[in-house]
């Protein structure tokens, strides 16, 4: 049993790096299955065959596909991400400039859908009122059923162009807000390092809106999650026998039924964290978000490899390290975890 925990981590650094390899591999293949020419795409339609066939073996799409394959992970794990011949720039350059609002914004998106979950859960299964637990469940329902999109334009409308209350479509910042020195890449983050405390509420005034459009959905899922566990949980006879030795509901409910009912919560806010974290694409448009989205939609259009494939494999690695991550805390959490894992 004192071995579970290595050959728990062990165990699960090996799935994750097999799910980043398939992942890396399948995209690969795919995205050169794709119809079209790119050197044709990027030079044009009225350029040469002969322009368009050295561009191709400049772009080494005339060696086999594995070579090709091991060129690029080679190059990948070495920091050489590849060249975008749409904009003449190494990718590194671009996404370097583009992820970081995009995590900022998956970020506050997950806080949105995690502590909202938690506390709606709570409350909705505390007192169980049929009101309150009526209206939650109405909430959940809205939130799965509702495109992430419609809802930002929606937000919009209401509390932008009819409340102004937020800020419209308008990125990261106001016109007159200084941008703060880069840091981390994340707005917030860097303008509360240096003090920068007007920025800092620039930056969070203009995130709130696409947060809660792109977090609505998440919330929705965890906090039926949660709820149906803490119902569960509230009926099993371990309740009854710590409210026997003289505990009080909240005590009972917060310290015994909440913490069991919250480890297969963990695990699916872990998913989604790295699906956050990999962006919505439509989301970002909706709010003119300078984020990673809408790079990946012109480079898909035009075929350019480099920036897809290079997106598509961090945002695998992002959502298996999240992941990973995830269930080594919920080992450390649940010895029965560590248990089966040793005896396995």
């Amino acid at each position: 049993m004192r071995h579970g925990m290595p050959r728990l981590i062990a165990g699960r650094t090996l799935s994750s790096l097999s799910a980043i390899f398939g992942a890396s591999l399948i995209s690969f293949i795919f995205l050169r299955l794709v119809p079209g020419n790119p050197a044709r795409l990027f030079l044009g339609q009225f350029a040469s065959q002969d322009a368009v066939d050295k561009l191709v073996e400049q772009m080494g799409l005339k060696d086999p596909i594995y070579v090709q394959y091991y060129k690029y992970m080679w190059g990948f794990l070495r920091g050489d991400w590849g060249f975008s011949y749409t904009t003449g720039q190494p990718v590194t350059t671009q996404l370097g400039h583009r992820l970081p609002a995009t995590i900022e914004l998956g970020l506050y998106a997950f806080l949105f859908a995690f502590v909202g979950a938690v506390a709606l859960a709570v409350i909705a299964t505390y007192r169980r009122r049929p009101v309150v637990d009526g209206s939650v469940r109405a909430m959940s329902f809205f939130g799965l059923g509702t495109p992430p999109f419609w809802f930002g334009l929606v937000l919009l409308v209401v509390f932008s162009e009819r409340l102004h209350l937020f800020p419209g479509p308008d990125g990261r910042l106001s016109i007159d807000s200084t941008q703060p020195p880069s840091i981390t890449g994340l707005y917030t983050v860097d303008a509360l390092v240096t003090g920068n405390f007007a920025t800092f509420a620039d930056a969070l005034w203009h995130i709130v809106l696409p947060a809660i459009a792109l977090g609505l959905a998440p919330l929705a899922f965890l906090v039926r999650l949660l709820r149906a566990n803490l119902l569960d949980v509230s009926r099993e006879p371990f309740i009854v026998v710590v409210r026997s030795k003289g505990i009080g509901r909240f005590s009972a409910f917060a310290r015994h039924a909440l913490p069991n009912a919250f480890l297969p919560t963990l695990t699916a806010a872990g998913l989604i964290l790295g699906q956050l974290l990999a962006g919505s694409v439509l989301v970002e448009k909706v709010f003119n978000w300078p984020g990673a989205g809408a790079l990946v939609t012109d480079g898909i259009l035009r075929q350019d490899y480099a920036v897809v494939q290079a997106f598509i494999l961090l945002s695998a690695v992002v959502y298996v390290v999240v992941n990973l991550v995830v269930d080594i805390l919920y080992g450390v959490i649940d010895p029965r975890v560590r248990v089966v894992t040793a005896v396995a």
